[in-house]
């Protein structure tokens, strides 16, 4: 059985606290976009799990897919598995590539062994494995919040416009980018921001990391110019980076920046959220 995990992208993105349990409190809105990874399961005689496409860096037992399988396994009796995953959603790019990849095998073991798992049960082991794995559980835009594991629906569409995304030779990790930034409380919501006209979210809707990250991995900052001096209406890093998407009314030309870096022009999902099936 397959499945096939998508990326997201971060509009906006503000940490807002500290907590005392060492995470941050943040905002932002999720938004999943049509870059995938391969997952398949078959019942085999002993869990493996084996990879292909772009390297993924650490032990095998660390794999979230992995993970996931021993935390389900705790409450239902699951025989082993062999797990293939091919990586095509960039590592290190803020996109919550390895999150998705969870929360689509939890999927992938409910519909294969029949557990029944309600939404709420799915969203509560993705928890487990990561703050933004939940969100992979029901796929569609949300506003997230307090450690990014909480949400809200909102109304966002952006089928009608045109999303590149650009991947510059650069990563940036989890680490570095919280230690840039000085957590601050914002004087408006995401969530009523995010329903400005796309036009205007230059203006109102940010990302904290970009002014640490982009003193130190200068070619990220200089993408997101690139974006808009080829007529983007709004141009932000996702998440913690490295990647940058750009949101244009038409498709741009975009030839200097593929010269050296990655670059997707996205299909969307309409509606967002829609269309991802597994496969027997």
């Amino acid at each position: 059985m397959i499945n096939f995990p998508n990326a997201k992208i971060n509009i906006g993105l503000n940490i807002t606290e500290r907590r005392p349990d060492g995470y941050h409190n943040l905002e932002t809105v999720f938004y999943p976009i049509w870059i995938k990874d391969a997952l398949e399961i078959i019942e085999a005689g002993e869990l493996t799990f084996e990879a292909s496409g772009i390297g993924i860096p650490g032990r095998v037992e660390d794999n979230l897919c992995v993970k996931g399988y021993h935390l389900i396994k705790k409450d239902y009796d699951l025989p082993p598995v062999s797990i293939h995953l091919h990586k095509n959603i960039p590592i290190g790019a803020g996109l919550g590539g390895g999150s998705a990849d969870a929360a689509f095998f939890i999927k992938l073991l409910d519909e294969q062994f029949g557990l029944n798992l309600t939404i709420e049960q799915m969203e509560g082991y993705a928890r487990q494995l990561g703050a933004d794995c939940a969100f992979f559980i029901q796929n569609k835009p949300v506003y997230a919040h307090e450690k990014g594991d909480v949400f809200k629906p909102v109304q966002l569409d952006l089928s009608d416009y045109k999303i590149v995304l650009v991947m510059p030779p650069a990563h940036v990790s989890t680490g570095e980018a919280y230690r840039g930034v000085r957590p601050k409380r914002s004087k408006a919501s995401l969530q009523e921001l995010v329903q400005l006209p796309v036009a205007e979210w230059r203006r109102h809707i940010k990302n904290d990391f970009e002014e640490s990250i982009f003193k130190n991995h200068p070619v990220i900052r200089g993408v997101k110019a690139s974006l808009y001096e080829a007529g983007a209406l709004y141009a932000s890093m996702s998440g913690s980076g490295a990647s940058v998407f750009g949101i244009f009314e038409e498709t741009p030309d975009l030839g200097m920046l593929e010269k050296d870096n990655q670059v997707y022009h996205l299909t969307q999902l309409s509606p967002p959220g829609e269309g991802f099936k597994v496969y027997k």
